[in-house]
């Protein structure tokens, strides 16, 4: 633990910092013009959508799809997939964090005719209500919900109140026309992955969606979560793959005999029936 942490869990800690928003504009690979909110954070990622990452999600999307993106922050990873799926598909995107959700919307309203980002200010939860939310310095650029973990192990010592709804119920009673033409859900939230895709069951199992899931940090996720984790996907009839980067969202098939190999990483998975649905999968 860096000194730094210790200084801020025994309460020396800053005042909240916020930081501001630039837009500017961005040329795509075949050219076209956008416009792009940028959060000024220091660590935060800019949200340029790089020509790797739209032909990673050309494997998979078609325009008129619908993707959901839990844990979307400033739009880096919903920006892509609403330039895929286009105006007539939809990313509904989820960022409870106040000081970065202003970003996304942002985000949102910019390209207009071009892209379709739904923006809600509120976490994927088991059910609604008020939630603490813990991030690891002044400007709360990257943390979340840590449940059963002590702030020793999460080592996050800056907590803001966010909102929080059940994704399946919203989805149900608000976007039913878009819930029948989901393809894929991006799910990363910092260890609670597992808990966003158990309220989801139900969606799984009857639109069979492509998943994006972040294999959670060993150093800070509770033992045995990613073996949990792991099977309850394949108990879903998932195959599961490690996402190299923007480079290859199907680099190679999880098992169990590499599942722990990585620190941390993300894996893309793909229902069984939808293999041949995607080009370019290494065997499971």
């Amino acid at each position: 633990m860096k000194l730094i942490e210790v200084a801020y869990l025994l309460g020396l800690r800053p005042r909240p910092r916020r930081y501001g928003t630039v837009v500017d504009e961005h040329f795509l690979p075949d050219g076209e013009r956008i416009e792009i909110a940028h959060w000024l954070h220091p660590r935060a990622y800019r949200a340029v959508p790089s020509a790797a990452i739209l032909a990673q999600l050309r494997r998979f999307l078609r325009p008129g799809d619908v993707a959901i993106d839990i844990g979307a922050h400033a739009g880096d990873t919903a920006l892509p997939m609403a330039l895929t799926v286009g105006p007539g598909g939809a990313v509904i995107a989820l960022e409870p964090n106040p000081y970065v959700h202003p970003v996304l919307a942002a985000n949102a309203a910019l390209n207009p005719g071009r892209v379709r980002i739904i923006p809600y200010p509120f976490a994927a939860m088991r059910e609604a209500g008020t939630y603490q939310f813990h991030y690891g310095e002044p400007g709360f650029c990257n943390g979340g919900f840590h449940e059963g973990l002590s702030r020793w192990r999460h080592r996050s010592a800056f907590t803001v109140e966010v909102e929080g709804r059940n994704l399946a119920e919203l989805m149900a009673r608000e976007h039913p026309d878009l819930l029948a033409r989901l393809r894929f859900i991006k799910v990363d939230t910092e260890g609670f992955d597992l808990a966003v895709l158990e309220t989801l069951d139900a969606v799984l199992a009857e639109r069979r969606p492509i998943l994006q899931v972040e294999m959670f940090s060993l150093k800070h996720a509770p033992g045995g979560y990613r073996e949990q984790l792991y099977h309850f996907l394949v108990q879903r009839r998932y195959d599961l793959f490690r996402v190299d980067g923007d480079r290859d969202f199907f680099a190679e098939a999880v098992t169990p005999a590499n599942l722990l190999r990585w620190q941390s990483c993300d894996v893309c998975c793909v229902p069984e029936e939808s293999r041949a649905t995607v080009s370019g999968l290494p065997a499971p």
